[in-house]
C-alpha cells in the first residue's frame, strides 16, 4: 500500500481540487458557488461510495491480468474489485481525507484478525472496540500521512479525534451521512420516517410506501426551495457543472430527485439492496445486504489481495501522464467527468487512449442520462473507442444506488 505524508501535500491538494471544481471567475456568482463546493470537498464527503460495484464488475470483466486504475472515493468498490483479484489496482483521489480513509479500509482487510472485526470496523462502524483495534492492529502500519489524519482533530485543532467515527457510526459522517441525516430529520417534520420501508415485505409494498410517504414531500413548498438551491445538493457531492446537467434535462430539480428516489426505493428489493438500507436506515442491516468486500464469503479473497493496492492523492490525469504506454486494462471515472471542461476532457482521453492496452475498457456514470462524450470529446479521440449502447442502458437499469442517470462501457477498437 502507498505510503505518503497526507499532512505534506494538503496545500498542492487544495489547488489541484480547484483546478478540477472551479471553470468561472471567483467573484461571479456560479464562481462563488464553486469556491464554496471546493472548499466542503476538501473534507470527508462519502464515507461509502455509491456507484453499484456489481454493475461495475459485469462491465469490467475484470482477469488476474488487468492492470486498474480508478478514482478511490470511499473504497468500497476499490476492495470490492479484489475478489476478482486483479494484478493491481490504483486508487486516485484528490481529497485527502478519502485517501486515508480508502488506506485505513486497506489495513483493516489485511490486518484486523478475522472477518467479525473486520464487518465490525467496516461494516458496522459504530462499536468502541473498533478504537482499541485501531490502536493495536491498525495505527502501526498505517503511513505517517493516513495516521496524522485519523489521529487528528477537527478544524482548529478541536472535538474528538476522526478515528472516534468508527464508534459513532462512520456512515452518519461526511458531507453525504450528515445530508442524509437532514434529509431524515425534514422528512420527520412532515409526519414521514423514511425507516419505514425497510419493513416492507414486497416490490408492491414498497411501491406504496413511496406513493403514500414518500412522494408527496418532493411537492412541500420548503423541498421544492431548497432542492432548487445549488449549495443544498453539495452534501449529495453534487458541484455547481453537474447540478447545471441535471437543471438541462428540462424537468425541476424537485422533480428529477423525485424520479431517483423512486427508482431506489421501488425498482429493487430492499432484501438486495444496501445502498436503500443507507438512505433510509443509515446503516447495513443486521442480516441485510452489504457491500461485496464486507460479505464473510469474499473476505478470504479481499485480505489476499489487499496489498495489490495502491491509494494516491493526485487527480486521474495526472496519474496517467506518469504511466508507460498500453500499460493499463480498466478505468473507473465515476461521475469525475461532469465536472470537465472539454479541454479536461481531452486531456483526459488522451492519456487513457495511449496508456490503455488493446481491448481496454472505460467505465463512468453521468448525472444525466446520455454520454457526455459525443459533440464534446476530440473526435478523432473517441474514434477509437467503441460505445456498448445496449450494455451500457441495461447497467443503468441495474445500478441499485439509482442515483445517476446513465452508466458507460466504451472498449478500445483493437488496431486503431
Amino acid at each position: 500500500m502507498a505510503g505518503g505524508k497526507l499532512t505534506s501535500i494538503d496545500h498542492s491538494a487544495k489547488r489541484r481540487m480547484g483546478a478540477a471544481v472551479r471553470r468561472h471567475r471567483a467573484f461571479s456568482r456560479t464562481g462563488a458557488l464553486e469556491v464554496l463546493f471546493t472548499w466542503a470537498f476538501r473534507h470527508m464527503v462519502y464515507p461509502q461510495i455509491w456507484e453499484d460495484p456489481e454493475v461495475d464488475m459485469e462491465a469490467l470483466a475484470i482477469t488476474p491480468d488487468c492492470d486498474i486504475v480508478t478514482i478511490a472515493s470511499g473504497g468500497c468498490n476499490v476492495l470490492s474489485y479484489l475478489i476478482a483479484a486483479p494484478r493491481s489496482i490504483t486508487a486516485v483521489d484528490l481529497n485527502t481525507a478519502h485517501v486515508a480513509l480508502n488506506r485505513l479500509k486497506i489495513a483493516a482487510a489485511r490486518h484486523l484478525p478475522d472477518w467479525d472485526s473486520f464487518y465490525r470496523f467496516c461494516g458496522k462502524a459504530d462499536d468502541h472496540s473498533n478504537i482499541d483495534a485501531y490502536w493495536r492492529h491498525l495505527s502501526p502500519r498505517l503511513d505517517t500521512g493516513s495516521r496524522a489524519y485519523w489521529e487528528g482533530r477537527g478544524a482548529f485543532g478541536l472535538g474528538a479525534r476522526r478515528i472516534s467515527m468508527f464508534e459513532d457510526n462512520l456512515y452518519r459522517h461526511g458531507l453525504l451521512g450528515r445530508f442524509i441525516g437532514l434529509g431524515h430529520a425534514v422528512a420527520r417534520l412532515y409526519g414521514v420516517d423514511p425507516r419505514g420501508i425497510l419493513r416492507a415485505r414486497s416490490l408492491e409494498e414498497q411501491r406504496r410506501f413511496f406513493t403514500n410517504s414518500i412522494a408527496p414531500l418532493f411537492d412541500k413548498r420548503f423541498i421544492r426551495w431548497a432542492v432548487d438551491n445549488q449549495m443544498a445538493l453539495f452534501g449529495l457531492g453534487i458541484p455547481p457543472a453537474q447540478y447545471q446537467a441535471l437543471a438541462t434535462a428540462g424537468d425541476s430539480m424537485a422533480a428529477v430527485l423525485r424520479h431517483r428516489v423512486e427508482r431506489l426505493t421501488c425498482d429493487f428489493s430492499i432484501d438486495d439492496n444496501y445502498f436503500a438500507w443507507q438512505a433510509f436506515g443509515r446503516a447495513y442491516g443486521e442480516a441485510g445486504p452489504c457491500p461485496p468486500y464486507l460479505a464473510r464469503q469474499n473476505h478470504d479473497a479481499v485480505r489476499a489481495h489487499a496489498d495489490r493496492v495502491t491509494v494516491l492523492n493526485r487527480s486521474f490525469t495526472e496519474h496517467l501522464q506518469g504511466c508507460p504506454d498500453a500499460s493499463v486494462d480498466r478505468y473507473i471515472l465515476l461521475d469525475a467527468q461532469d465536472w470537465m471542461t472539454d479541454r479536461q476532457l481531452d486531456d483526459l482521453w488522451r492519456q487513457i487512449t495511449r496508456t490503455a492496452r488493446d481491448n481496454a475498457r472505460v467505465i463512468f456514470r453521468t448525472a444525466a442520462e446520455p454520454s457526455l462524450l459525443p459533440g464534446r470529446l476530440d473526435a478523432d479521440l473517441l474514434g477509437r473507442w467503441r460505445y456498448e449502447a445496449d450494455q451500457s442502458k441495461e447497467l443503468t437499469s441495474r445500478d441499485r444506488s439509482a442515483i445517476y442517470g446513465g452508466f458507460h462501457l466504451y472498449v478500445l477498437e483493437s488496431g486503431r
